[in-house]
């Protein structure tokens, strides 16, 4: 086995083995043709269906697109949240040789625009109603799309647009084409190869228009493997679908690991209902996005400061008990018998129903993933009794992660098998291996800066550190300096700050012409709201309540307590709270939501100019930018508040 610098790379993907998804998806039904591989909950009831079942819809699925002359090398777009039709789409086009890319269904009608016109998409696979107004919407500027299916015909029944169709209706026509082509199903699937183009996935595009990175099955496979060698899964592991179908996590950690290891995937009825139906199901591996365990500590720290005299006591007691043994965990070691007594007792009063609450209870191991977690955070979460590991990889190629008893809370783990890392003299993180994209599609230009020697060039800043453990830092463009020649990471101080149950959102500015740090804050509605109402403080909209002099006192203790674990020339020493939430829709975050830092620093550097100016409340016009394409202004007179 070949030694890396403080890891081990021995595991090697088998590229001669022209394994496929589809060729997956074909062993499995034959191996476990009765057994439940999906469940999708419906009305209140759990609908179950067997590899048998699901095969067959996906084979039908699959000659109907035949039928419609969807051939090896075409692409289809798939528009919708997660559901099993989504899936069996992906598998029927891929069982012919197409690729598929996915589209987020928050996407306003211009986005899909971008992403079906950049893919050359021609067939569409839509979840519903408002997905196909989207399409048809802007379908005379899009002439290489053929045909949209619609798996939700609620509200679809009088539409009579010929470019439309139902899954069922083109799942029928497939029945019929099937018998007339006997065999064609598997011998498309057997024709495909491990080096064949299975995805166009799109970065997250924080520095400008996402890119379609082209995934072979190799690095589907390969990125797998890795995440196996680390996390033994098996066929008796539970797993909620509910992460962006089109990201690489969910692809990676859902479809592949049941594909690979036979886990069942479980979809939720709604995106509202998520948390509820992991705890109902009892998820066993479980992948959030660093926001949504940000959010998770969050309502932990609200609920009980809410709860209780009583309770809070009891939790008080219970976690720095907690905190013990997720630092024992960290370095491998066991606790000594009083402290596992004392962890017997806290997990019984207070943490395994707190995990309860969050439908956590069940799960052996958890990851987190879409940018590196704030320490304070990870802690947190750990104590409460969760196996949580962090993820490091993005679009392009995977490349590290935690190891259950080898976790550095502020590093993004250990690298995986098979690939290398190397630093540049700037401290850029470059990659290499088996997992990587063979490049962006339609972008020589880009494909050849990025993957300039065979390395993939990151743009993220980090460093390897004596045990082998990669600290990623930020992104190597947003790494700041100060006049007085101060270093800082921007993203790192933004986590820290999101670990606050009253801050939602933050961005830290800081240059080479500033002699300080200032931060502008999003607050957390909801845990906001209640706690001004617990004051008895009025308040009308979001823009009122964030700048309520009480609200502003509240974050700066916030601020205060965050400085005071921070070095002396990374302090925050001015914020503003913002009167409307960083959207996703205004370009402000990605899908995926992450900061989208240039584009909010152009857009608020009124705002940045009045933290560093003399003024103590400035009168501004705050932009607002509306899905329709509609522009509006939001007034508020905006207090800048100094931190002693």
């Amino acid at each position: 086995m070949r030694k890396g610098r403080g890891h081990e790379m021995g595991v090697t993907v088998d590229t001669d083995a022209d394994l496929t998804l589809p060729k997956l998806l074909m062993a499995n039904y034959q191996k476990w043709a009765d057994k439940v591989w999906m469940r999708k909950k419906e009305l209140g009831f759990w609908r179950e269906y067997t590899w048998k079942e699901a095969y067959e819809k996906i084979r039908n699925f699959s000659h109907g697109l035949m039928s419609l002359g969807f051939q090896r090398g075409d692409v289809m777009a798939i528009l919708g949240d997660n559901d099993p039709h989504w899936f069996w789409a992906e598998l029927a086009a891929q069982a012919i040789g197409g690729v598929v890319t996915g589209v987020f269904s928050s996407c306003a009608p211009a986005e899909v625009k971008f992403f079906l016109e950049h893919s050359d998409a021609k067939i569409v696979v839509a979840q519903d109603q408002e997905q196909v107004d989207k399409i048809l919407a802007i379908k005379d500027e899009l002439p290489l799309v053929k045909k949209v299916i619609y798996w939700d015909g609620k509200g679809l029944h009088c539409y009579e647009d010929p470019i439309l169709a139902s899954f069922d209706s083109i799942a029928e026509i497939g029945v019929s084409y099937g018998k007339d082509h006997p065999g064609a199903f598997e011998e498309s699937i057997a024709r495909g190869k491990t080096t064949d183009l299975a995805l166009l996935m799109y970065t997250s595009g924080t520095t400008g228009l996402p890119k379609a990175a082209m995934i072979s099955y190799a690095g589907v496979v390969s990125s797998n493997t890795s995440f196996y060698f680390f996390n033994p899964i098996s066929e008796k592991d539970e797993w909620v679908s509910f992460i962006l179908p089109g990201w690489s996590a969910e692809q990676g950690l859902g479809l592949m690991a049941s594909l690979n290891r036979g886990v069942r995937i479980s979809f939720p009825e709604s995106q509202e209902t998520v948390q509820a139906n992991i705890r109902e199901i009892g998820a066993t591996f479980l992948m959030y996005p660093s926001r949504l365990w940000e959010m998770t500590a969050a309502t932990i720290q609200n609920k009980i400061a809410e709860t209780t005299f009583l309770k809070r006591v009891v939790f008080n007691l219970c976690l720095p008990v907690g905190y013990r043994a997720a630092d024992a965990k960290f370095c491998g070691q066991k606790l000594s018998w009083p402290w596992r007594i004392a962890h017997w007792i806290a997990k019984s009063l207070m943490l395994d129903p707190l995990r309860d609450k969050l439908g956590l209870v069940k799960i052996r191991v958890a990851f987190t993933a879409g940018s590196a977690l704030g320490p304070d955070v990870f802690k947190l979460i750990t104590a409460i009794g969760v196996d949580l590991r962090q993820l490091y990889g993005m679009t392009e190629i995977g490349v590290s992660q935690h190891r259950g008893t080898d976790i550095k809370v502020d590093s993004v783990g250990l690298i995986y098998p098979e690939t290398i890392v190397r630093l540049t003299n700037e401290g850029e993180i470059l990659a290499m291996g088996p997992s990587r994209a063979l490049g962006y599609y339609k972008d020589a230009k880009a494909t050849e800066e990025a993957f300039a020697g065979g390395w993939y060039h990151t743009g993220d800043a980090g460093y390897l550190d004596e045990d082998g453990h990669l600290h990623y830092l930020d992104r190597l463009e947003h790494m700041s300096c100060l006049s007085d020649g101060t270093k800082f990471a921007p993203q790192y101080i933004e986590s820290r700050l999101k670990f606050s149950p009253y801050i939602k959102d933050a961005f830290v500015v800081g240059d080479e012409t500033r002699s300080y740090i200032v931060a502008v804050i999003n607050i957390n509605y909801d845990n906001v709201g209640n706690w001004a109402e617990k004051k008895k403080i009025a308040y009308t909209t979001f823009a009122d309540l964030s700048q309520k002099p009480e609200v502003c006192e509240l974050l700066g203790t916030e601020v205060k307590n965050l400085n005071m674990k921070l070095p002396e020339g990374q302090r925050i020493k001015r914020f503003i709270s913002m009167p409307k939430e960083l959207d996703p829709d205004e370009a402000e975050l990605t899908r995926t939501m992450k900061l989208r830092r240039r584009l909010v620093e152009e857009r608020y550097k009124d705002f940045i100019a009045a933290l560093y100016g003399e003024e103590d409340k400035v009168a501004m016009d705050v932009p607002v930018f509306y899905r329709d394409g509609r522009q509006g202004v939001v007034k508020a007179e905006i207090q800048v508040n100094r931190v002693d």
